[in-house]
């Protein structure tokens, strides 16, 4: 009894088999196997002695078709060159003696990708490496279709890795047409995690190969222009924290002067609000504290 589980992707179709019990053919084995040693140890004619041979060396052939499967575990069968199907089942089983078995594991493995230098979308020489937990999922392409699974997934591993780093920023980058931001390796992990497990997955679909999961473990910018970055940074820093403290300044000063105005508690000139505007911001945004003389009226006479 066999299914078929097919794919959209070009290569080997792989066919699902069930060995036969292999307890139960034990059982059965076991028994002739004892009678051809007492056919062979017990005094006869040539003829006895011939049968009991050709039994036992029968009945050892037959004990080469039982095998044992783990949980996760998977044999593909080969039957004198011809792919004859896949055991996937845990269990102690037995097939065709002739059947050479190659074993797969179905578990879940990690690689961790060396680290790499990219040129990111900008051009900004970056180094970047990559976690992927990956396992097989079809055996017969894993067996027939690549010559070594784990090699192949590393090849294209580290290419799905620098194609995802080289169409995206390593740092936030705002499209200045729609106001939008465009997605960055650094700050939308989640995305780019996605992007990046679906790139692998592409790459390694012919090898029969699942990508559980694919996220960034190292980012950084390349040694020959980190410090430069940094001052970059630090100094995107400095001009954001000062913007919102000219923000703030100007929302208080302008509160300020409503009340003062709203509740009649003095009345100044447009050169008096200059003075006091040039003052109030004078000390909100000075780092030193500076303490000015605010001049609130002056008397005639």
């Amino acid at each position: 009894m066999s299914r078929t589980r097919g794919s959209n992707a070009i290569g080997t179709t792989e066919h699902i088999i069930s060995g036969a019990n292999g307890w139960v053919l034990l059982m059965i084995v076991l028994p002739v196997l004892v009678f051809a040693i007492v056919l062979i140890a017990t005094p006869g004619s040539p003829v006895k002695l011939i049968a009991g041979g050709v039994l036992l060396g029968v009945m050892l052939f037959c004990c080469k078709g039982f095998f044992t499967l783990e949980p996760n575990q998977a044999a593909v069968m080969v039957f004198f060159g011809k792919y004859a199907g896949t055991v996937c089942e845990s269990g102690f089983f037995w097939v065709n003696p002739f059947y050479s078995r190659t074993r797969v594991s179905l578990r879940i493995n990690n690689w961790n990708t060396p680290v790499l230098k990219v040129n990111d979308e900008r051009g900004s020489p970056i180094e970047i490496a990559a976690v992927v937990a990956w396992r097989v999922h079809n055996t017969a392409r894993a067996v027939f279709d690549v010559e070594s699974t784990l090699n192949y997934l590393q090849i294209q591993s580290e290419s799905a890795v620098r194609q995802v780093a080289s169409s995206h920023a390593y740092d936030v980058v705002e499209v200045m047409d729609t106001k939008e931001r465009k997605k960055s390796l650094r700050t939308d992990l989640d995305a780019i995690a996605g992007l990046l497990r679906e790139s692998i997955q592409q790459h390694v679909e012919v090898a029969g190969i699942v990508i559980e999961e694919a996220k960034i473990a190292h980012l950084a910018y390349a040694p020959e222009i980190a410090n430069a970055m940094l001052r970059r940074q630090q100094a995107e820093a400095v001009v954001m924290a000062r913007q919102k403290l000219v923000d703030g300044a100007v929302g208080m000063v302008e509160g300020a002067l409503k009340n003062l105005e709203e509740k009649n508690i003095v009345s100044l000139t447009s050169d008096q609000r200059a003075v006091l505007v040039n003052n109030m911001m004078t000390v909100l945004l000075s780092e030193n504290g500076a303490q000015p003389v605010i001049q609130m009226a002056q008397s005639t006479q």
